[in-house]
Parts: structure tokens; sequence; C-alpha cells
């Protein structure tokens, strides 16, 4: 039976999955990107595993912006060659786009229990939508209606410069642009920025910070054993909802801003019960007009290879 191939690549995670004539996915899978030398090497494991022969036509969405013909990755050491790949993995249509670009075409495929709504508002027909996320990187990007189908933009949303929104986060942008210069939102919303965000806490009180992973932060905050530790996961919960708040009003999301990403779905009701959406609207006088643009948080697993599916459909 024919199939094509769809991937997302991050900087931690390749996941891929079949797709039949239907456009339905099957065999999911999730590969780690440091087990495997290249992404073609990746792509060979998954087939292997699948037991799958040559796919027709791929769509990869990757973690980077994909306009020439060289790839490099943002967060991951791979690099690549779209043309080579595509013979490496013998197939004939090759498509690459950045994982956001993916994301954003995901959106009217969600169902109701593919996503939290976070907040008020409601959805605005024929609006654009925004979509963000937090993992290794920051990604960002939108969904435009046109002509009863959708355009998605993808950007490089995630490297600009962070904002604070109070004397605390002002002090820890200080610190951080004294490690860094300059200091984007994805030096702070993502995986490595959640880490900056802790270790700047610590640093500014005179205090040693132990070497925790986002993750062991995460829930070194939840579980209250560590105060620094439950700081940075509020901090980073607030930034988010500035950052959300200023797509919004730039995009005019009337369609909804969706936050994606490895992250944010595993602080639960932390993130619920955070300063997110107080955050998000805290515009001044916009607050009315973003109280009324809702906020998701993206929980179907898979989400941009459901994109990347669609986008077959337009090769």
């Amino acid at each position: 039976m024919a199939f094509d191939l769809v991937g997302d690549i991050g900087a931690t995670n390749a996941r891929f999955a079949l797709v039949n004539g239907e456009g339905t996915l099957s065999r999911p899978a999730d590969l780690l990107c440091a087990d495997h030398s290249t992404l073609a090497d990746a792509i060979e494991a998954y087939l292997t595993a699948a037991e799958q022969r040559r796919p027709m036509r791929a769509v990869l969405a990757v973690a980077t912006t994909p306009h020439e013909d060289r790839v490099a990755f943002t967060n991951n050491p791979w690099s690549f060659s779209k043309l080579e790949l595509a013979r490496a993995i013998g197939v004939g249509d090759l498509r690459i786009v950045n994982d956001f670009h993916a994301n954003a075409m995901a959106l009217p495929m969600l169902a109701a229990d593919d996503v939290q709504k976070i907040g008020s508002g409601a959805i605005f027909p024929d609006a654009p939508s925004g979509v963000l996320g937090p993992g290794s990187g920051l990604g960002v990007s939108s969904a435009v209606p046109v002509d009863g189908g959708l355009h998605a933009i993808a950007g490089e949303g995630g490297h600009v410069t962070m904002a604070p929104g109070n004397a605390l986060e002002s002090a820890v942008l200080d610190h951080l642009r004294a490690q860094f210069g300059h200091v984007s939102a994805e030096r702070v919303l993502s995986g490595p920025g959640l880490v900056n965000l802790y270790r700047a806490l610590c640093e500014i009180d005179g205090k040693a910070p132990a070497e925790l992973s986002a993750e062991q932060i995460t829930e070194a905050g939840a579980a209250g054993s560590c105060g620094y530790a439950g700081a940075a996961v509020a901090m980073f919960c607030a930034m988010l909802g500035t950052v959300a708040g200023n797509l919004a009003l730039t995009l005019g999301a009337r369609g909804g801003i969706y936050i994606a990403g490895g992250i944010v779905p595993k602080l639960g009701d932390a993130f619920v019960q955070s300063e997110f959406r107080a955050r998000f609207e805290d515009k001044g006088r916009f607050r009315d007009y973003l109280a009324n643009i809702p906020t998701f948080v993206i929980t179907r697993r898979h989400a941009a290879l459901l994109g990347a599916a669609r986008l077959l459909q337009n090769f």
C-alpha cells in the first residue's frame, strides 16, 4: 500500500508517522535525536521499525527556518541538504516546513478534547489565530483563514526581545543580559529558559543554584520543595502570558491563541492557576479586547504531525 511520511523534528525528539491515501495517521513514534547521528539515520530507523518501504512523499516540520537547500537546526547539531535528504530516504517529493507552520495548520483539525481552555473569551469566526510553544526552544506562528482554507505564516517570534512585567522580572532580565547580551523570549520561555530563570532568581539572592534540569525544576516547584524552583515556574507562566498577549495584539488573533510544545501540558493545574491569563489580558487600554480572546493549551499528542499531513494535500 502506498503511503506518505510526516515528521516533526525538534532539538530533543524526532516524531514520525505514516499517512495513507485518506490522510489518516498511523504508526506514530518518537525517537530521541541524540540516538541518531543525522536526520536521515533517524528516518531510516523509523521506517525499519515500522517495516515500511520508501515513502511516496514526505512533509517534515523542523525547528528552524528552512528557506534554503541547506537546513541547520537552531538548538540541534543536525544539518542537512533537502536534495541530499530526499535522495537518501528515496522519496520523490519532499517538503520541509517550520515546525510551527505545521502546528498552525493543525488547528482546524483539533477536537474539543484536544485542547484545554484557559480563561474567558470565545473564538471569532474567520479571524486569525496564533500558536506559540515552549519546548527546547520557543516556536511561534499564525494561521489566517483564506478563501475557505487556511494559510499558515511561520516566523521566528521566539527571538523577540523579552519585556518585563514587574520589578522582579526586570531584575532577572538585567541579570540575564549581563550573561547573554540580548535576552529573547526563548531565553526564558523554553526548557533551557526555565533553567535560566531558576538560576537567575537564586543568584540575585546570593544563593548558589543547584544543577537542576527543567524537569527537575518543574517537579521541585510542584512539590513545594524549592522556593526558587516554584518562583521560576510562576515567572515562566506569567512571562508566557506577556508574550502570548503581545502575539494576540499583533495578529488581531480573535480566532484564539494556542499553546503548544512539550512543557506547558505537563504543568497541569499549576498552569491553569498561574498568572498566565491575567498577564495575557494585562495590556492597559486593550484589556477588554484581550479578555474576549480565548487561550488554549493543545493537549493532543503529535498535533504538528496532523498539520504536516494536511500539508500533503497541497503538494
